[in-house]
């Protein structure tokens, strides 16, 4: 197998400006399979760690990690943490909220659907999970903050449209326009 060059194609350019400073760049043309890679290992770790939570003999119980694990590491929303876990109603909605929305979240990711809602959603559960395993003798950089930011570039990076059925959901068109030009809103939706 043989790398294409870097493309000057449009497409493969990026830039931002936040505040005033620009940041922009090219993409080789392999990036697009590395951006798959992400999405794909994701989704199945997030779609495998669900489906495990839903078929196990014992049922998925989120209270004594609530309760028990940000008080015992320092954590700064430890009182968070305890309501959460101390809450009946919360406790019962992490029951079904986690093993399901991993599981959704990965099959998301698997199938290229609706991508940068799962990421978002994906990265919402690193945050809460980075806080939740709060360490940081090694730096505030652990594996639950890269994830967090793995998800980030995948919905950034529009990573449904790569062999993804976002592509096709964004270019579907039912009466001569795409549902993408129907519903600009879409856009934060796929990719």
């Amino acid at each position: 197998m043989t790398a294409s060059p870097i493309s000057t194609d449009a497409r493969n350019t990026f830039e931002s400006t936040i505040g005033g400073y620009t940041v922009g760049g090219r993409a080789h043309s392999l990036s697009a399979w590395f951006v798959l890679s992400l999405r794909l290992m994701m989704g199945w770790a997030f779609a495998y760690s669900g489906f495990t939570k839903l078929v196990a003999a014992e049922p998925f119980s989120a209270g004594g990690y609530l309760t028990n694990v940000a008080a015992t590491n320092g954590n700064p929303l430890a009182g968070l943490f305890a309501w959460m876990g101390s809450t009946p109603w919360f406790v019962e909605f992490a029951n079904v909220a986690v093993p399901w929305g991993e599981l959704l979240i990965g099959l998301g990711l698997l199938v290229g659907a609706l991508v940068r809602l799962a990421a978002f959603f994906g990265a919402l559960m690193m945050l809460m999970f980075y806080f939740g395993n709060w360490d940081i003798a090694h730096g505030v950089i652990n594996g639950d903050f890269a994830y967090m930011l793995v998800f980030l570039a995948v919905a950034a990076f529009g990573a449904g449209r790569i062999l993804g059925l976002d592509a096709w959901i964004e270019s579907y068109d039912p009466d001569g326009e795409t549902l993408l030009e129907r519903y600009p809103r879409l856009e934060y939706l796929l990719g």
